[in-house]
């Protein structure tokens, strides 16, 4: 993406900010990789734990990567939460990072299946801090759940990385997802974000609802900078 085009869709965000299922009752902020338009409920709170894994050599590309998230529903369609991930692998000492968030949903319309929503994550390492970025990513994004028990959810967007180095790939991009019910309690989860940056993958996977409260994911995400960036991916969530 030109750096005119970053701008210009960094812009388009933040005026979004400013002025404006196929999952379980457990919602979630993310879909598989990417934001969904969902946030969670009023007075709830959602846990998750991540683990990502490129089975090889760290000296040969090789990671581990763990994450808990946590998110809170405020209410007004709002959620706050923050991510701690940490990356064990490439040969090196890999930063602690913290990852606070907002989501807004500012556009529900449950009869024709139509919600949109923006937010932000600050993205800042806490250890190992030499040649990493601090850096904000805004988004926003759209979904349309078709009627019937098997509809599938589209979801599409933007997002804008403010702050980001430019020699760290591009600076924004696309988004887009779909969710497929494939029997009562399991569905098939595809999203995929633009740009050979840490973003940009394309992730296909199950999502199994165990409760009315709780789900398992479990898929492979594809890089699109090369299959050495490939990397096994699986997630347990639960809401409270």
């Amino acid at each position: 993406m030109h750096k005119f085009e970053s701008k210009g869709l960094c812009i388009t965000l933040l005026l979004a900010v400013f002025w404006l299922g196929a999952h379980p009752a457990a919602a979630q902020s993310t879909i598989a990789t990417v934001p969904s338009t969902d946030v969670v409920s009023a007075n709830n709170v959602y846990l998750e734990f991540d683990f990502i894994s490129h089975y090889a050599s760290h000296h040969n590309g090789g990671f581990q990567t763990y994450e808990q998230r946590a998110v809170v529903g405020v209410g007004h369609n709002v959620e706050v939460g923050a991510n701690v991930l940490y990356t064990d692998g490439f040969g090196v000492n890999q930063p602690l990072e913290i990852q606070p968030g907002l989501k807004w949903r500012f556009y529900q319309n449950e009869g024709q299946g139509v919600a949109a929503s923006v937010g932000g994550m600050l993205y800042a390492p806490v250890t190992h801090r030499g040649g990493t970025d601090t850096f904000l990513m805004l988004y926003a994004m759209v979904s349309k759940k078709v009627a019937g028990k098997f509809g599938p959810r589209l979801t599409g967007g933007g997002y804008a990385l403010v702050g980001r180095n430019e020699g760290a790939g591009p600076r924004g991009g696309v988004i887009a997802a779909y969710e497929q019910p494939l029997v009562p309690r399991v569905s098939f989860v595809m999203d995929w974000s633009s740009g050979a940056n840490r973003f940009g993958y394309v992730t296909p996977g199950l999502s199994f609802a165990t409760t009315k409260r709780s789900l398992l994911f479990t898929g492979y995400s594809i890089g699109n900078q090369g299959r050495g960036n490939n990397a096994f991916f699986t997630y347990y969530g639960i809401t409270f």
